[in-house]
């Protein structure tokens, strides 16, 4: 699991679409949703509810990603700024 991975199913949980997540994250649609599928399959579970492509919602365990993942995003940032810090 990759944090980039986690990045994409944030944006995509959060506007409820993978052509605007792409759009924000400055991506294409279809690296948006291989990037999400590779996710889901790697954790062996759904995080999206999908009809014809488009997302309906998420799962329990899409939710549970939403909200670990978002912590998970926010001390990988802190960690980053610490290390920098320590070498000025």
């Amino acid at each position: 699991m990759e944090l980039e991975q986690i990045r994409v199913f944030i944006a995509v949980a959060q506007t409820g679409s993978f052509s605007l997540a792409a759009r924000h994250l400055f991506i294409s649609h279809s690296t948006t949703s291989r990037t999400v599928s590779a996710l889901e399959e790697e954790l062996g579970v759904r995080l999206i509810q999908r009809e014809n492509s488009r997302v309906m919602g998420l799962t329990p365990a899409g939710k549970i990603v939403l909200e670990q993942g978002g912590a998970l995003l926010k001390d990988a940032e802190r960690l980053k700024a610490d290390a920098v810090s320590a070498e000025k």
